[in-house]
């Protein structure tokens, strides 16, 4: 059995080291603040990125990775004849990674690896992808993992408030949220990722106490008492993230449970002092 290498971006928000741990490779995505550019989560950490913005009067741009980059990783990891790639990325639209990851893989000259389109971001990108390393690490086959993240997607909740949607808006992700522009003071917006890998809007609450108990709720409707994995992400702010993982594992039976900084680029997007809930049932 030949064997499966994993391959995704920097805005999978997966931790250096669980990466490194499993073998997963990352390509990073840039982020640019006038005319600095750096390396999400390489040269610019989650830290750093958040001083920067805080002191920069500066709006940071993103973009995608050229395919050359991703063309230079699928190359070194099928130079041996045995290994396939599986590459899963950002949500395709909400980005042109994947379209980058799409063209770098069919200039090489067999079909060894296999693009596969999120249709999420940040740990919802993350968690398919340990999942899948760990399957690759135990000998599973290209046609299984495919088919393990599917499943998962399909067991896959998210939901994430944001201080302001001013961040979404300039960035041009705002997707099918624009509706709640122009809400009124103290209305905090609860936002997921919907099958299609856009941002939309769930429901909107005055104030984030009643609108994390709204994310319970939501949840509880979801899950219906499965036991879940956790993992919750915030952007530079530890005690949002701490207060939605304890209204949360008061209400679940939690198996497992983690923090997740959100990177550079899922930042400048989602914007300080985002609070997200990433919850599997698989």
């Amino acid at each position: 059995m030949g064997k499966v290498r994993i391959v995704t971006d920097s805005t999978a928000d997966i931790p250096a080291e669980v990466r490194e741990e499993l073998g997963i490779e990352m390509v990073p995505l840039n982020i640019h603040f006038g005319s600095e550019t750096f390396l999400d989560t390489v040269t610019l950490t989650s830290e750093h990125f958040y001083e920067k913005l805080q002191s920069s009067g500066v709006f940071p741009k993103t973009s995608q990775p050229s395919p050359a980059e991703f063309l230079a990783v699928y190359e070194r990891l099928t130079a041996e004849s045995d290994v396939e790639v599986i590459s899963i990325h950002l949500a395709s639209v909400l980005s042109g990674t994947y379209q980058s990851a799409v063209l770098a893989a069919s200039m090489l000259e067999s079909a060894k690896v296999h693009v596969v389109d999120s249709r999420s971001a940040s740990y919802g990108i993350g968690a398919l992808v340990v999942a899948a390393a760990e399957a690759a690490r135990e000998g599973q086959s290209v046609e299984q993992i495919v088919q393990l993240i599917e499943r998962m997607r399909e067991n896959f909740y998210i939901y994430f408030l944001v201080d302001t949607l001013e961040f979404l808006q300039k960035g041009g992700r705002i997707g099918k949220a624009s509706a709640l522009l122009g809400s009124l003071l103290n209305i905090k917006p609860i936002l997921s990722i919907d099958p299609e890998g856009e941002v939309a809007a769930v429901d909107k609450v005055r104030g984030h106490k009643k609108a994390m108990a709204r994310i319970v709720e939501l949840l509880e409707q979801d899950i219906a008492g499965r036991p879940i994995r956790l993992y919750i992400a915030h952007a530079n702010n530890l005690e949002g993230a701490d207060q939605l993982r304890d209204a949360l594992t008061e209400r679940f039976q939690v198996r497992a449970a983690a923090y997740i900084a959100l990177g550079p680029v899922i930042g400048a997007h989602a914007g300080p002092g985002t609070i997200a809930a990433f919850v599997s049932t698989d």
